[in-house]
């Protein structure tokens, strides 16, 4: 199986973090271009994967997740500016034949991130 995927989760609720924008952008070219946009599921997953299998290419990619927008959805204050607005994932696709899945943990104050399976 290849492709890419992702989830969010809100480690701050404890819970998946439901309706976050992701957007993917390859960075192989001078300027940044947006391959697609996605809304995180109940599962704080994406319906579909971001790359499928014949669409994987390799490359450097970047994924951006819109955090900030999250946390005042679910009602949270944020101070303007937020201390984090976006969360931005920079990585590298060097195996096609190979599943790449980049979790996001967050919470208004902090993030982190790994190559899952």
């Amino acid at each position: 199986m290849s492709g890419l995927t992702t989830h969010v989760l809100d480690v701050a609720a404890g819970v998946p973090a439901r309706g976050v924008r992701i957007e993917l952008y390859a960075l192989d070219k001078a300027t940044p271009q947006l391959l697609t946009t996605m809304l995180t599921n109940e599962d704080g997953r994406c319906p579909q994967p971001l790359l499928d299998a014949a669409s994987m290419k390799p490359g450097r990619y970047l994924l951006s997740f819109h955090v900030a927008d999250y946390f005042r959805a679910r009602g949270l204050e944020l101070p303007e500016p937020p201390f984090i607005d976006e969360v931005q994932i920079h990585f590298g696709i060097a195996a096609t034949d190979q599943h790449y899945h980049v979790p996001l943990l967050v919470s208004p104050w902090s993030y982190s991130t790994y190559r899952g399976s």
